[in-house]
């Protein structure tokens, strides 16, 4: 009888620990690891974001090559010295990954962007797990995160940040309050792309401006869309949003003659997000972007809000203590 408990008992302990962790990534495929995640290879700047919420940032080995550019460098310089003085290896980004050097660092899990099926399939090959990432709403974010969590052993953490974030946009639209449907200016974004990239209904882009009070003009059904110049015009947009763009601010689309007939810059109302990583909107930061967008769409309703104060309150519950004075 004792032999047959002890036998019992070694079955409860061992189960847990021979089911490890699994999470079903973008791709609709399982993602099984026998433990959690101990050497990461990060090949999206927005998931390593993630990472560094989690507090995971030590289980990173290898990072994307697009985060030693840019504003994004100096962010995670102040995160990470590895950053700081290029220790961490980049083995490749978004659109191109260099496999050897990814199998050297011998991971046990790599986060991918999830279209970049010939890597992933290259990755599988070898045995090294691949977690493939496609984020096209605010619903996303909240389901990479928790990914991360559970692949990682933080979930605890994960499901903090995540109520963190849905708490901070419940705040906001109670001080919004009941918006009618003529009361949410119409709203486009303007991608760096181009004048005429933009993002319409079901993604990012739409979440960000329904949160933020206002209407997204481009109403078809796409993540990404170039229209015509037309179609722009018809629109009429009440106001214009640029993505972070290195070659164009407001001030060029004010003085375009070819923008001259659309309200946004007859009044002035035309503005850009400021920063990459304050305002990412692949990352629960996404409702520092909400916050900017819902002043520029509704001054008289939230004109008391500081948002340079939003934003170090944000760095500090995102990733801890004090990153928001950095």
């Amino acid at each position: 009888m004792a032999r047959a408990l002890a036998v019992v008992l070694l079955l409860c302990i061992a189960t847990p620990a021979a089911a490890g962790v699994a999470v079903t990534d973008f791709r609709g495929r399982e993602i099984r690891l026998a433990k959690p995640a101990e050497r990461i290879v990060c090949l999206l700047e927005s998931a390593l974001s993630g990472l560094y919420m989690l507090g995971a940032q030590d289980r990173v080995v290898g990072i994307s090559r697009n985060v030693y550019e840019g504003q994004v460098f100096a962010r995670y310089s102040a995160l990470d010295p590895r950053i700081r003085d290029r220790r961490l290896p980049a083995p490749g980004n978004w659109d191109f990954v260099s496999i050897e050097a990814v199998a050297a660092l011998r991971p046990d899990l790599v986060v991918i962007w999830s279209q970049q099926t010939e890597s992933i399939a290259a990755l599988e090959a070898l045995g090294i797990p691949a977690y493939g990432v496609f984020i096209a709403s605010k619903e996303d974010v909240y389901r990479e995160l928790a990914d991360l969590g559970r692949l990682t052993g933080t979930e605890a953490r994960a499901r903090e940040r995540v109520a963190w974030a849905k708490a901070e946009l419940a705040a906001l639209d109670a001080r919004l309050g009941r918006l009618g449907e003529t009361e949410r200016p119409g709203t486009y974004f303007l991608w760096a792309q181009e004048d005429l990239a933009t993002s319409c209904r079901g993604s990012t882009v739409d979440d960000l401006i329904r949160l933020a009070g206002g209407r997204n003009v481009c109403e078809e059904a796409a993540e990404h869309r170039v229209v015509s110049r037309e179609r722009l015009l018809a629109w009429n947009p009440e106001v214009v949003v640029l993505w972070v763009n290195d070659r164009k601010d407001p001030a060029h689309l004010l003085a375009d003659p070819q923008w001259r007939r659309v309200s946004a810059t007859r009044t002035g109302r035309v503005h850009e997000l400021p920063e990459v990583f304050l305002t990412d909107l692949w990352t629960l930061k996404f409702v520092h972007a909400v916050k900017l967008l819902a002043v520029w769409l509704h001054p008289e309703r939230l004109a008391v809000l500081d948002l340079d104060a939003e934003a170090r309150r944000m760095l500090d519950a995102l990733y801890g203590p004090g990153t928001g004075g950095r």
